[in-house]
C-alpha cells in the first residue's frame, strides 16, 4: 500500500527470467473518484498492459523475454486529490504442497488429497481476507468524509440558527 499524490506517477521495477508468471492486481483505497492509470512494460519498452482510470483490476501475464518490468501507477488527471493504493505482485508458480507432489504418477492418498483440498480453501480464505480488508478501509476512509460533511454542516446550521435568533 503507498500513497500517490496528485499530478504524480510511481514506477515499481522487477527482474524476471523469461517464462515466469506474474500477476499484478491493485485497487485505488481512498481518493477523488478512486480511480488511476496503471500500465505495465516489457525490458524492451513495449507496453503489456495499460488502464485508465481504473478503481481495481488484475493483469496476469506469462513473460517472452527476460530483464527488469516495470509497472507504474499514475494520478497524472487528477490536479488535487491524492490516492492511497493497495497492490499485490505475485511471481512465480505455487509450489507443491509436497515434495514428491510434482513428479507423482500415481492417485494422490486420500490424506494428500485432504491436504490439498484444505490448502486450496485456505488461500480462498486468504484472497476473502484480503477484499475485506480493503473494502474496510475504504469504507472507514468514506464514513470519516462523510463524518466531516455532516460536522461542518451541523456547525454552519448552528452558526445561522443563532444568526436568525438575533
Amino acid at each position: 500500500t503507498f500513497e500517490l499524490p496528485d499530478n504524480a506517477r510511481q514506477c515499481f521495477h522487477q527482474q524476471l527470467e523469461r517464462g515466469t508468471k506474474f500477476t499484478l492486481d491493485y485497487q485505488v483505497i481512498t481518493g477523488g473518484h478512486y480511480d488511476v492509470d496503471c500500465s505495465v512494460e516489457d525490458p524492451n519498452g513495449r507496453t503489456l498492459y495499460k488502464e485508465a482510470k481504473k478503481q481495481y483490476d488484475s493483469f496476469p501475464h506469462r513473460t517472452e523475454v527476460e530483464g527488469v518490468y516495470t509497472f507504474c501507477f499514475s494520478n497524472e488527471f487528477s490536479t488535487f486529490s491524492h490516492k492511497t493504493i493497495y497492490f499485490d505482485f505475485q511471481v512465480g508458480e505455487e509450489p507443491p504442497i509436497l515434495p514428491a507432489m510434482s513428479s507423482r504418477v500415481t492417485a494422490l492418498t486420500q490424506m494428500e488429497s485432504a491436504c490439498v483440498t484444505i490448502h486450496e480453501a485456505l488461500n480462498s480464505v486468504i484472497d476473502s481476507q484480503t477484499h475485506y480488508r480493503l473494502r474496510e478501509a475504504q469504507d472507514r476512509s468514506r464514513a470519516e468524509d462523510l463524518n466531516s460533511r455532516v460536522s461542518y454542516w451541523s456547525v454552519g446550521e448552528t452558526f445561522i440558527l443563532f444568526v436568525v435568533s438575533i
